[in-house]
């Protein structure tokens, strides 16, 4: 990467993860909190305000993304901050529950990350677009962590209230990084491998390996905030007090993080990938079977959440790895943005039936419905085709014209070890999808040099 490249990844990378930040501050802390403003008895009413943020989210990510195309890429990101920060301050001041949904709702409203994934293309090489990208996948993980560890902590020094407020003022200092870090894009175009395109929606939705994925992502994100809806009353029940949850958190994701390891490296090394994925679903329904039946031990609470997170983390690292290696490449970007908005959409459900089963059946039908959604998902993930072993690549091309293109991409297409090839002329740019093994780049880079 060059030094441009590395600032924008970097600063793009960072307000990224302050969009994610969020989402996941206020998990292991909003129930109980909840609790204590008026309406916020009706566990209805707060599995709502919890997931209020993925709705908005949903609905309006892909639309800022199209509009960024039309008027630029920063000004919707700076649009998108300042509605977060509006919504991060209501929120804040909120005095009962009514005035929280509004205030993460309005959170959700400045959905930035379809323009942010975009800007990152307008300001990276294609040689280097992936690294980029990987990036900004990390930090969400890092983001999650961090968010899990830190948000009791904050919780005793600022209280709920001054979390929300804390956000909204990094939001306000993230315009400044957006003005002075983030360097402007020579030129704002559409980039076929990042962007949603209306036209590939039909594709994408017909294919039943995607809508395999996509119901995994929705079924994850479901789960995760159902389970926020009620662990943080467990740990509390068992005596330990919301401040100190921290220290429940801290191990259980670090030593999740270590045991992911194995997992990722079986499912990449020995060509598992089928058998990690399937089994990271099973080991989340022994989780919610651990967080249904020991639910009054704190170790037994601990061991629940740390099998959960184990899965959690294989399959958040999976899952997107999936969507690239499935999607056709004239649709991948399509296909990821679905992926997202399909994540929020997730993350409002599971939060809204936790909070109804709560109130209406009982804390541990939340862990039921995880199992039986769970169960379903299992189901619908054993009949995934196994991936094919290989990985995309991007490719910076020199001027030509259309005729040229449909050459160079047919003699593309009959080197080894390439499966499918997309060259689009109007954007300078090939993208290969290629075996891990017996692929010859240098072949691919001499024919591009060439020019066809």
């Amino acid at each position: 990467m060059t030094a441009v490249e590395r600032r924008a990844s970097f600063g793009l990378a960072s307000i990224y993860g302050l969009r994610m930040l969020g989402l996941f501050i206020i998990l292991p802390i909003f129930a109980v909190y909840s609790e204590q403003l008026p309406g916020g008895e009706s566990h209805l009413l707060m599995g709502i305000a919890l997931g209020a943020y993925g709705l908005t989210q949903a609905i309006l990510q892909l639309p800022a993304g199209w509009l960024s195309d039309r008027y630029g890429r920063k000004p919707v990101i700076y649009g998108g901050l300042l509605v977060f920060a509006l919504g991060s301050f209501i929120a804040a001041s909120a005095d009962n529950i009514y005035w929280v949904i509004a205030g993460r709702a309005i959170q959700g409203a400045g959905a930035i990350n379809a323009a942010v994934m975009a800007l990152t293309a307008d300001l990276t090489r294609e040689e280097v677009r992936t690294r980029a990208m990987a990036m900004i996948g990390m930090t969400i993980g890092v983001t999650f962590s961090l968010s899990l560890v830190l948000s009791p902590v904050l919780n005793g020094l600022l209280g709920v209230p001054g979390i929300f407020a804390l956000t909204g003022v990094l939001a306000l200092l993230a315009l400044l990084v957006v003005r002075f870090v983030i360097p402007d894009p020579a030129i704002t175009r559409f980039h076929s491998d990042t962007e949603a395109n209306r036209k590939r929606f039909g594709e994408v939705l017909r294919n039943k390996e995607l809508l395999r994925l996509d119901f995994g992502i929705f079924s994850v994100h479901a789960i995760l905030m159902s389970v926020f809806m009620q662990v943080p009353f467990l740990l509390q029940a068992d005596d330990l007090d919301v401040s100190q949850h921290w220290k429940v958190y801290l191990p259980v994701m670090l030593a999740a993080f270590v045991l992911m390891l194995p997992l990722i490296i079986i499912s990449e090394k020995k060509g598992k990938v089928k058998q990690v994925f399937v089994l990271a679903i099973a080991l989340s329904v022994l989780a919610q079977f651990m967080l249904l039946f020991a639910q009054h031990s704190l170790w037994g609470v601990t061991a629940g959440l740390l099998v959960f997170f184990t899965a959690f983390n294989v399959l958040e690292a999976k899952l997107p790895a999936l969507i690239s290696v499935i999607a056709p490449l004239s649709a991948r970007g399509t296909a990821m943005g679905v992926y997202s908005s399909v994540q929020f959409l997730g993350a409002f459900f599971g939060a809204t039936v936790g909070g109804a089963l709560m109130q209406f059946v009982g804390g541990n039908a939340v862990f039921v419905f995880g199992i039986v959604l769970l169960l379903v998902w299992l189901a619908v993930a054993s009949g995934m085709q196994p991936p094919a072993p290989v990985r995309t690549r991007l490719y910076h091309l020199p001027e030509m014209d259309d005729a040229a293109a449909v050459e160079l991409r047919r003699r593309l297409a009959q080197l080894p070890g390439v499966r499918e090839v997309m060259v689009v002329a109007a954007e300078n740019m090939a993208c290969l999808k290629v075996d891990r093994h017996g692929f010859d780049e240098a072949a691919v880079e001499q024919l591009i040099a060439k020019g066809a």
